[in-house]
């Protein structure tokens, strides 16, 4: 969700940026949004590990659903 809030932020800024780019200010320009975007990418990268890895510590900690699903099973057979 920030990732995207922030790629229509940059896409505003851009908009209202393209006065440096008629001047001619073209490395400045696409400079500032090429860095924009290897840091969105980044943000975006590291949200997605930092999700995966809670989800995973929590999977450790309480078990997921199947796990309970094959003690059910088990239960069964006995």
């Amino acid at each position: 969700m920030i990732p995207l809030c922030l790629l229509v932020y940059l896409a505003v800024m851009a908009w209202m940026g393209r006065g440096r780019l008629l001047a001619g200010e073209y490395l400045y320009y696409f400079g500032v949004l090429g860095g924009s975007l290897a840091i969105i990418a980044l943000l975006y990268w590291s949200l997605r590990r930092k999700e995966a890895l809670r989800r995973k510590h929590e999977e450790d900690l309480y078990g997921t659903y199947e796990d309970d699903e094959e003690e059910a099973h088990e239960d069964k057979k006995t």
